[in-house]
């Protein structure tokens, strides 16, 4: 499989650039940095701090390289993330996009996408979050009527979303095991005089420091709670989780995949 990184100096890319040239059945082909960076031109490999040269460029124009790839895996910011899927359409190229932070009406065109192109979207790449996320299904199935839900999602100072894409997707499924959307009982934050309302999942963000990426999930009853968390302790699980979903897209027709699919969770 050929594949073309994006954002290959950022947090997730570099890692996925690593992870991907380690792999057997992958070859990088591309990277792709934001305009006016001072590494356009330079080895992949450098930039990505893989410790050797790759000879693969990294440019700052996708469509001169796109047609070289079979995947495109982006973990980039929104805006540079809708750009890349309006070339991935163009081209018929598939796409893993982990970005996060976009709107109902941007999110929806990734699922229109789906027509056209082998499409995945995944706001966490852990196997263990979408483990996670089957357990909280079972518990909400299960008791959720019952129990109060509160969400707590911890992360570095430099996170631009809040709350975190993930802490979405565990409430939306959540919320969808209750048989109702997460728009219409999410509550976010509470100030002075602020009962909390039943049926509601409350959120709360955390944002200091380098603190990796932890969510908490809070089932509160009476005389007893239980709480179901994940640690990330660095960001390789989700790279690694990156490259496996696009090895997933291999010979995919076009269709909207999730990591669930991946992971044999659906």
């Amino acid at each position: 499989m050929k594949v073309i990184v994006t954002a290959p100096r950022g947090k997730m890319g570099k890692l996925i650039t690593q992870v991907a040239a380690s792999r057997d059945d992958m070859e990088l082909v591309a990277g792709i940095g934001p305009k006016g960076r001072d590494y356009i031109g330079t080895d992949l490999g450098t930039v990505a701090m893989v410790g050797k040269e790759l000879h693969v460029p990294v440019v700052d124009d996708l469509e001169s390289v796109i047609d070289k790839c079979d995947v495109i895996i982006d973990f980039s910011t929104k805006e540079m993330a809708m750009e890349v899927l309006d070339l991935a359409i163009r081209h018929k190229k598939g796409l893993v996009c982990g970005s996060t932070g976009f709107s109902d009406e941007e999110m929806k065109r990734f699922e229109d996408a789906a027509s056209s192109i082998p499409m995945l979207y995944a706001a966490n790449t852990s196997k263990l979050v979408n483990v996670m996320n089957k357990v909280l299904e079972f518990i909400t199935k299960t008791v959720g009527e019952e129990l109060d839900i509160e969400i707590l999602e911890m992360h570095d100072q430099w996170k631009k979303d809040a709350p975190s894409g993930t802490s979405k997707e565990m409430g939306e499924t959540m919320a969808h095991a209750l048989g109702k959307e997460l728009s219409d009982i999410a509550v976010y934050g509470r100030e002075g005089v602020s009962p909390r309302e039943p049926g509601t999942i409350g959120y709360h963000s955390l944002r200091a420091g380098n603190i990796p990426s932890s969510h908490t999930v809070f089932f509160g009853g009476m005389g007893e709670r239980l709480e179901i968390t994940h640690h990330c302790y660095n960001w390789e699980c989700f790279a690694r989780g990156a490259c496996d979903c696009a090895a997933y897209l291999a010979n995919k027709d076009p269709g909207y995949y999730t990591i669930k699919d991946v992971l044999h969770l659906s």
